[in-house]
């Protein structure tokens, strides 16, 4: 009789998650995908606290500097102005929502002081002739002008928090509106859009796969004809037609709509589980012992279902996201003023012929790529993981 050693009995004795655990930690290709997927979810998290335009949708546009390409930079004038009690937010609200802007900025070619004014030179727009040189009071440009001794005081306060360089990193779109601000909040969008999708393609899908597969008959028939039937309609009918149906287009519409286009497949994995499954004979034991039908499904059936839902999951994510892009290109997934990758890719290739046109395309795409990408890469390592037939390396 053989006796196992301490370390082999170990070995033996280690669940099968460890080596779930321990096939997706060896594949390099998921690990740069997951890696990627939590850097966008901290991105998508700190959304306006990351932004260097932090208004609500990031639509702070300034006319003068439309259109310019990655790393443009400017001098920027900010003027003081009223701000309503309601628009000042807490910093949750911020993290969420924004700070509407309280200051007024003015893209500036040059500057001087004179008497009590402030002489600006506007920058000049896009093939436009230069604006005329624009006067203001020191004591309008800042708040609470009354708290300095002269003006003296008051230019060395606007030279130090009035006047400053500012630079746009990824450029700005046709309403001057910074590139890169739009981006990362259209990964919150993009991210919301997916797991509002695959929740609700798995709560549809799961409820009628399970049904079908379990109980057979007349109620298999009629689940696998809903499935057909849904099946064979193009997802952008299907958008168009829950849009009409809630006469309305926007963000939640186009989380309800992703999500009812994307729940036959998980529905078809399910019923095919459950089809195998429920032979077993621990369900015949159950039955035996008079645990209920939905206590068979729920607490025996699905937990054996783990695995496929997490993979099939994993790659309904990256579909949604491609789905959400494809409508707001089109116009009718989320609506101006929210960004969104797809409608900005949409903005940009309405100015293919300007300079900035081909970055206002590329760089939404990008993002869009390396997104799926890495949910695909993740999903493909997931279903190797689940594999018990793939050995572990010794590494």
């Amino acid at each position: 009789m053989a006796i196992l050693t301490k370390k082999e009995n170990t070995v033996a004795s280690r669940p099968p998650s460890y080596y779930i655990r321990q096939r997706l930690l060896q594949n390099k290709p998921a690990m740069f995908g997951l890696f990627i997927i939590l850097f966008s979810v901290v991105v998508a998290l700190g959304g306006y606290a990351l932004m260097p335009d932090s208004t609500p949708n990031a639509n702070n546009g300034l006319v003068q500097i439309q259109k310019k390409q990655p790393g443009f930079t400017t001098q920027i004038l900010s003027i003081t102005r009223e701000r309503a009690a309601a628009e000042k937010v807490n910093p949750l609200q911020f993290i969420l929502a924004g700070q509407p802007a309280d200051l007024t900025e003015i893209p500036i070619e040059s500057y001087t002081f004179k008497g009590d004014s402030l002489l600006v030179q506007p920058l000049r727009s896009n093939n436009a002739m230069a604006d005329q040189v624009r006067a203001f009071a020191l004591r309008d440009v800042v708040e609470n002008p009354g708290q300095y001794a002269d003006n003296n005081a008051i230019v060395e306060v606007i030279k130090k928090d009035y006047i400053s360089q500012k630079t746009f990193w990824l450029g700005t779109d046709k309403a001057g509106r910074d590139v890169l601000s739009r981006l990362i909040l259209g990964t919150r969008i993009s991210l919301g859009i997916g797991f509002v999708a695959v929740l609700i393609s798995l709560v549809v899908g799961i409820t009628v796969g399970a049904l079908g597969g379990y109980f057979g008959g007349w109620v298999d028939k009629l689940m696998t004809f809903l499935m057909t039937v849904v099946w064979s309609v193009p997802s952008i009918m299907l958008v168009i037609a829950i849009s009409l149906a809630l006469d309305s287009k926007g963000v939640w519409v186009a989380f309800v709509a992703v999500g009812l286009t994307m729940w036959v497949e998980v529905a078809r994995v399910v019923r095919g589980q459950i089809l195998g499954l429920k032979e077993k004979t621990y369900v015949e034991a159950a039955n035996v012992l008079g645990v209920t039908q939905s206590g068979i499904i729920i607490r025996h059936l699905l937990p054996n279902m783990i695995g496929p839902l997490i993979v099939i999951a994993t790659a309904n994510f990256a579909s949604a996201i491609l789905v959400e892009a494809g409508l707001s290109f089109l116009g009718l997934g989320v609506q101006p003023p929210a960004p969104s990758w797809g409608m900005m890719v949409n903005e940009g290739f309405q100015l293919i012929g300007a300079k900035a046109g081909l970055f206002l395309v590329v760089l939404p795409s990008i993002c869009i790529s390396m997104l799926v990408l890495a949910f695909n890469l993740l999903g493909n390592g997931l279903r190797d993981a689940y594999d018990p037939k793939i050995p572990l390396s010794n590494g």
